[in-house]
């Protein structure tokens, strides 16, 4: 069975929530550095969850330590920190004045896009995408566009 779909739900769900999350968390602590304290907690997080749940994966499975080359682990380091410094962001913009309801539409709209087009970069498609692809990425924008024009 492939489990994928369910996989794709939760990232979608948990990343859906997690700027108003992450707003109400700097919003609960006290003093000037709320969004830091808030953001150290996001760390925590990703320590338990990004650190703590692999090895005991990698334990379960009893699988030899294979880390690969350098490459392999600098480009995934890469990743990490890519997520973590994006994570950051969302911090920093929500304690500038950015809102719960203007930070995710501009987010999770631009990311998408960002990503295909760094993933066609590194996994380059053998044909040029079809101009409906072109067409999707104005959608996308125009779509950020209308939620924060018509935002609650």
């Amino acid at each position: 069975m492939k489990y994928w779909p369910l996989f794709v739900a939760t990232t979608v769900l948990c990343w859906g929530a997690y700027v108003p999350t992450i707003h109400a968390g700097q919003l609960a602590f006290n003093g000037k550095n709320k969004a830091m304290w808030a953001f150290l907690f996001v760390g925590v997080a990703y320590f338990l969850v990004a650190v703590l749940a692999p090895l005991v994966f990698l334990m379960l499975a009893r699988e030899p330590s294979q880390l690969g080359n350098g490459r392999a682990v600098g480009v995934s380091t890469l990743a990490g920190v890519l997520g973590a410094v994006g994570a950051l962001g969302v911090v920093l913009a929500l304690r500038s004045g950015g809102s719960p309801l203007t930070v995710p539409p501009l987010v999770f709209a631009g990311a998408p896009i960002v990503s295909t087009l760094i993933a066609m970069i590194i996994h380059r498609p053998e044909k040029a995408p079809d101009w409906q692809f072109f067409a999707g990425i104005l959608l996308a924008a125009a779509g950020a566009s209308l939620v924060l024009r018509h935002k609650p």
